[in-house]
């Protein structure tokens, strides 16, 4: 049975042994990359996919709705894996993954960005002030 010294989380804070996990600095995102993963959370799963042929329909009587898609490849890929991972987590389609990865990404962004995004998924969107 394998066991952690309480010493050792003890001096590790509340996370314990996270605070020994060695980050590699190849794996950062930058600023306009981070803001991408937290806009994303915002995103329906239905921005992934193209407009149907009914939209025209959808936007005689709603309106026009503006379309969450950039304007740079790499960060449209980047956006469509955020979104598909604060849905469906780890379980990300395959296809997805080899864009991701196609688009100049590495193994160590994908592994942070759902590590990151598994670590809040859990928590609300809005602060309840009631």
């Amino acid at each position: 049975m394998v066991y952690l010294p309480w010493n050792d989380m003890a001096e590790g804070g509340a996370a314990g042994v996270a605070a020994t996990i060695a980050i590699d600095a190849e794996a950062d995102f930058t600023a306009l990359e981070w803001q991408v993963i937290h806009l994303a959370r915002q995103d329906a799963l239905a921005s992934l996919h193209a407009r149907g042929r009914w939209a025209w329909l959808y936007r005689l009587f709603n309106g026009e709705r503006s379309t969450p898609e950039l304007a740079s490849d790499r960060l449209e890929i980047l956006r469509q894996v955020a979104v598909e991972a604060w849905y469906r987590g780890y379980a990300l389609h395959p296809a997805r993954i080899a864009a991701f990865l196609s688009s100049g990404f590495t193994d160590n962004h994908l592994e942070r960005l759902l590590a990151t995004i598994s670590a809040v998924r859990g928590s609300p969107k809005a602060r309840s002030f009631a």
